[in-house]
């Protein structure tokens, strides 16, 4: 009985000192992240990326140009071959009527912002593709926008960042779709300028956020 309590007593004060010196697995610390609101970052951790400070700007200047070796198609099919379609105003010259839609929008979609950074706002027009007359009164079909944004500082002149193409297609109504958007008001023009300062406002405040939609096979053709 002596020998067996001893070999108790034994192997009860070898399960404590085991239990004394279990530590917590610690090989997986270096790569655990804090979380955003962490005040300070613990021995062990990494921090997570910060996001980018750009956003608080304000926007003082807005320049478009829509250079002159964009061809321009005149042709009432339903893909016309060219970089400017434009219907909606009278015959004329098409580069100046894309101008100062697209200012406009740019103006409307960068006001109001209150950031410390006073920044130029220069976009140039790459593509303006809207519906010719034979698409609109039919099958409808796709805007198909495209432009180049570049952001500087108003005092230096300096990149605030990367100049970066935005693709701003936009869904276009045809037929009795078309007609009753137009009783409302909602002409190409209309909509399509509440696009682009939606898609700009987005660029400005949240960079890199927005997304060109998918508007299916017809998108690819245009």
């Amino acid at each position: 009985m002596k020998i067996f309590r001893s070999l108790a007593l034994v192997s009860l004060g070898l399960m404590v000192s085991a239990c004394a010196s279990v530590d917590v697995p610690s090989r997986n610390l270096p790569f655990e992240a804090t979380p955003d609101a962490a005040v300070s970052v613990p021995e062990g951790y990494e921090t997570l990326p910060q996001i980018d400070p750009l956003p608080a700007l304000r926007v003082s200047s807005v320049t478009v140009s829509v250079p002159r070796s964009l061809t321009v198609s005149e042709a009432n099919s339903y893909l016309p071959k060219g970089d400017i379609v434009w219907r909606e105003d009278p015959f004329g010259d098409r580069y100046t009527q894309v101008q100062a839609i697209v200012q406009r929008a740019m103006e409307a979609g960068s006001t109001g912002l209150e950031g410390p950074i006073d920044a130029a706002l220069n976009v140039e027009v790459q593509r303006f593709h809207a519906l010719t007359q034979k698409a609109r009164y039919t099958t409808g079909g796709i805007h198909a926008i495209t432009f180049k944004m570049r952001l500087t500082d108003l005092a230096t002149g300096a990149l605030l960042r990367p100049e970066k193409v935005v693709e701003a297609d936009l869904k276009a109504f045809g037929g009795a779709r078309a007609l009753e958007a137009m009783s409302r008001g909602q002409t190409q023009k209309v909509r399509i300028t509440g696009h682009l300062a939606n898609v700009i406002r987005q660029e400005l405040t949240k960079p890199g956020s927005y997304q060109n939609p998918r508007l299916g096979l017809l998108q690819a053709f245009q």
